[in-house]
């Protein structure tokens, strides 16, 4: 009987360390209970299973491997845009971090876009030399049928600003290279119909490519830190100078296979494509943008002094305060600084080829491949100036210095070079001499060009508008006024010495009255 009894009262299970256990596997080190099991033995007097208590203790201690299935999905964690130091903090991303970005990948979209602008624009310089033998064209209005162009740029860059700061860079750039690309597509069309219809279609590219640099501007401004801002404006303005000198090597090659307005249909359809890929991965902040990281999405916030500029854009005025803008000397030292930049640059772009064919009697393709050259450079040294620029800012060189010795190198070192192309007598000197002082003009991109962005940044886009009419002026008056000098003088050369001392002149100016941020306050009713 005793035996019985004995065999059947009731019996304590052994603990996880006993023996029995220990046989199935190793022991368990001992943890306190957890509150969920505290609370859950103060509601119920039943017995628990050993096991039970372990699970709630792993919970705790690792929450991640007994999350339920329904919990949210969290926010990409991939290190697109800088990590954390050991503290806690924020630090600046690598290399491969930055490159990888989905910020870069916005403004090598926006790189692409301003290729295909400075494409569909300079195939003309190429097409003008056997349109103007086919119908008989004198220098002087050839002049005029390239400036066509301009006519149409003259006052959209800053309609196209006021747009860019009411709707945002993504809208107003799309719309952009839409009615650019339909112009460059319905050249050939126009030109076969007669010479009105040329021309509006020239005028037409002018107005949809005004819109082109306000709409980066705005999209740099948004999507990157003060500390990148230079370099952004160097990778989209590099893909600006790539397009020159594609269009200057590819429109002979396809001319030759294809006839003198094969380039404007090839390039007017990659337009096309562009915007389709555009409107389907781009946002204009990047709050908006669907595959950014929280990492990079706090490195951006984190590192803009001013966050509401990578917001919603402001939609409160319509009608920008251009008397506010012009009652300051730094406005109108953006806009000299423009205006001698397009003065240089256009010149160069729509008479290069000119240039080699008349003075170094080269042919058409052999022009093109010189002309060309000066694009790569000033592409590879854009976006040199532009590290070198946020470099200086790093460390310790102030905004306004920082602007002032980039723009410096960016007139002083074109005028150097143009009076060495002035004295060039081989075609090859005359190359490198007009490489050095295309490629030096580059460091203009991270003086007066991102300098936009920062004395008014409410008003970027119509600023830069402003500047950019001020300097299609400036660039009508060259290339015009470039093909009436060289029809009376017969030579280039003085007009390359005048554009010499225009630069030394413009760099004159702008030291004395450009400036950093916060420096002027543009809200403030003039006196």
């Amino acid at each position: 009987m005793a035996s019985l009894v004995h065999h059947f009262a009731p019996r304590t299970l052994p603990s996880p360390s006993s023996s029995l256990y220990g046989e199935l596997r190793p022991p368990l080190p001992t943890l306190a209970p957890s509150r969920f099991a505290q609370s859950s033995s103060r509601r119920s007097s039943q017995p628990r299973h050993p096991w039970r208590s372990r699970r709630d203790q792993l919970r705790l201690r690792f929450p991640s491997l007994l999350r339920p299935l329904s919990s949210p999905p969290r926010v990409s964690s991939k290190p697109a845009a800088g990590s954390f130091d050991s503290d806690g903090e924020m630090k600046n991303p690598s290399f491969v971090e930055f490159v990888t970005s989905e910020r870069v990948k916005v403004v090598a979209m926006l790189g692409l876009a301003l290729a295909l602008c400075n494409a569909d624009r300079v195939v003309m310089s190429v097409a003008i030399v056997p349109l103007s033998r086919a119908h008989g064209w004198t220098q002087s209005f050839a002049g005029i049928v390239q400036s066509s162009f301009l006519w149409g740029y003259l006052l959209s860059p800053i309609i196209g600003g006021a747009l860019v700061d009411y709707y945002g860079g993504k809208l107003v750039m799309a719309c952009g290279v839409t009615l650019w690309s339909m112009a460059t597509f319905l050249t050939p069309w126009a030109a076969e119909t007669s010479l009105w219809a040329l021309l509006a279609m020239r005028v037409l590219l002018g107005v949809a490519e005004g819109v082109a640099l306000p709409s980066m501007n705005n999209m740099v401004l948004r999507w990157f830190p003060p500390t990148e801002r230079s370099r952004a404006v160097g990778i989209a303005m590099a893909g600006f100078q790539l397009g020159s000198a594609i269009g200057l090597l590819l429109s002979p090659i396809i001319m030759s296979r294809a006839g003198p307005f094969g380039p404007f249909v090839i390039f007017g359809l990659f337009g096309f494509l562009w915007v389709l890929v555009w409107l389907s991965v781009a946002s204009s902040t990047p709050h908006k943008h669907s595959q950014i990281s929280q990492y990079e999405l706090n490195y951006i916030t984190s590192q803009t002094l001013a966050s509401p500029l990578i917001e919603e854009p402001k939609k409160s005025k319509v009608i920008p305060p251009f008397r506010k803008l012009l009652s300051k000397w730094p406005t109108w030292a953006l806009m000299s600084a423009n205006a001698m930049h397009s003065w240089g640059y256009f010149v160069i772009l729509s008479w290069m080829p000119v240039y080699f064919n008349t003075i170094y009697r080269v042919n058409l393709r052999e022009a093109a491949w010189f002309s060309a050259l000066p694009w790569v450079m000033m592409a590879v040294l854009g976006y040199v100036a532009g590290v070198g620029s946020d470099m200086l800012i790093k460390y310790g060189t102030s905004v306004t210095a920082t602007r002032k010795i980039m723009q410096s190198i960016g007139f002083v070192g074109p005028a150097i070079a143009l009076l060495g192309l002035n004295a060039a007598r081989s075609p090859l000197a005359a190359s490198a001499w007009l490489t050095t002082a295309v490629g030096l003009s580059s460091f203009s991109h991270s003086g007066f060009l991102v300098n936009l962005q920062e004395i008014a940044p409410q008003y970027a886009g119509v600023l830069h508008g402003m500047s950019n009419t001020a300097g299609t002026l400036a660039a009508i008056l060259g290339t015009v006024g470039a093909g009436f000098f060289v029809e009376r003088m017969g030579s280039f050369r003085g007009f390359l010495m005048l554009t010499s001392f225009l630069y030394f002149i413009s760099a004159l100016f702008w030291n004395l009255f450009a400036t950093g941020p916060n420096s002027i306050d543009f809200d403030r009713r003039p006196s």
